[in-house]
């Protein structure tokens, strides 16, 4: 029986204030999944407007998963599209690996594409009716914070005048502030600058005619030269055509230098145009759906972070990308912040003690994500893309493909970032 004892652990959960730095797509996962819980939480965010910025991202089954459980699945599906396929083809647009995705691969949960900036807001406008107007605090950027061992007291300032807007105490303090995140530089103040792969991503959105099923993920080339394609908008303009993202990784040159993470900043598709000039296949037009791009291209150099042996000391821990940047490979990094969200809510409402709570949190999601970071910078699932470059560079016949060692690597890799089906599908 539960009676006395789980009205007093239903008391201890609600009478907790938590803290969260970042109102990105990780502190809105979490601040709705400890509000599910039963916490008092506030999410402070440095921008004065939250605005759908950005383009398109993944979201895996078992991330899907934690947000039906939290009641958004059809809202999402209402803006997404619900990835039926992943191809992989080289620099020719030769196939050599194909499989079903989410719910088409017999997965419980579907995966979605979205674009970044929808799934913001949406997050964003539910965060806001779930847990009220008093509990999202924009134009709050975090100045510093202290632990005294019982709780937590942190100070925001408007960015732009530096003037104080908000001094709260809370029982736990949450980093989801992002790569460069305030909270992680106090806890580690000589940690250095971020960690730059060589490697320069250049984004876009684009509106071209369906290619393949109209819900494909397509991987094209190989890690020198990169394209990434997927819709992002189910709706067909007046032409019939469907909002695409698109992402080139294109390895850089000698004497080139990007140190600067920012994925607002603006190149012209010149270089693109003529690097993806001959990536003209009988399913997809490369050059064509560059030049049709909407809204501007974005230049970012692909980096990350060295993993973390900690992410809590006392009542102060990391989550998202300010716990574990990672290359944007195998659609990991939107989907391993919302498996820390449901982490640290289970792990709080399991144990009593805060600061142990937050060390199983620690114990389960940092050996976690570090094997997702490191295997990412072993190019993770898209291995398969330079190992056939490397075995095949002037094309292949279809017996020639190395089907099982393939199969091998797409396999270990899901097991690494949890979404091997079986594990999951065990899940409710």
């Amino acid at each position: 029986m539960c009676g006395n004892y789980c009205d007093q652990k239903k008391s201890i959960v609600s009478s907790k204030k938590i803290i969260i730095v970042g109102g990105g797509i990780g502190g809105l996962v979490t601040a709705m999944r400890l509000h599910q819980a039963g916490f008092q939480v506030k999410v402070f965010e440095s921008v004065k407007e939250v605005s759908p910025l950005g383009v398109g991202i993944n979201l895996l089954p078992h991330c899907v998963r934690v947000l039906t459980n939290l009641g958004l699945l059809d809202k999402i599906s209402a803006i997404a599209v619900e990835t039926k396929d992943l191809v992989y083809a080289n620099r020719y647009g030769q196939f050599f690996w194909k499989e079903d995705r989410g719910r088409f691969a017999g997965y419980k949960w579907p995966q979605f594409s979205i674009h970044r900036g929808q799934f913001q807001m949406l997050l964003w406008n539910e965060a806001k009716r779930i847990l009220g107007d008093h509990a999202l605090h924009p134009c709050s950027h975090l100045l510093d914070f202290e632990d005294d061992g019982n709780q937590v007291t942190a100070t925001f300032i408007h960015k732009d005048t530096g003037e104080i807007v908000a001094t709260e105490t809370a029982d736990i303090l949450i980093g989801a502030d992002g790569i460069n995140s305030v909270v992680r530089k106090k806890l580690y103040p000589k940690e250095g600058p971020v960690v730059y792969s060589g490697n320069v991503l250049y984004r876009g959105t684009s509106r071209i005619y369906q290619f393949l099923t109209g819900s494909t993920m397509a991987m094209i080339g190989s890690m020198k030269q990169k394209m990434v394609v997927y819709p992002i908008g189910k709706e067909l303009n007046e032409n019939g055509q469907q909002l695409i993202n698109w992402v080139a990784n294109v390895k850089e040159e000698a004497g080139d230098q990007l140190t600067v993470r920012d994925w607002n900043r603006k190149v012209d598709s010149k270089k693109l145009l003529e690097l993806y000039k001959d990536w003209d296949f009988n399913w997809m037009n490369v050059p064509e759906m560059i030049e049709n791009t909407v809204g501007g291209i974005f230049e970012f150099p692909m980096s990350d972070r060295d993993p973390l042996p900690r992410w809590t000391f006392g009542l102060v821990t990391l989550l998202g990308d300010a716990a574990h940047p990672m290359y944007p490979i195998g659609s990991n990094g939107a989907s391993q912040a919302i498996l820390d969200a449901d982490a640290l809510a289970i792990a709080l409402m399991n144990e009593s003690d805060i600061k142990l709570a937050l060390e199983k949190y620690d114990a389960e999601r940092v050996p976690a994500t570090t094997k997702v970071v490191l295997q990412n910078r072993q190019k993770g699932p898209d291995f398969i893309m330079d190992y056939m470059e490397d075995l095949f560079p002037n094309g292949f016949e279809d017996q020639e493909i190395p089907t099982e060692e393939l199969s091998k690597v797409m396999f270990e890799y899901k097991q690494i970032a949890g979404f091997d089906i079986q594990t999951l599908n065990a899940k409710s």
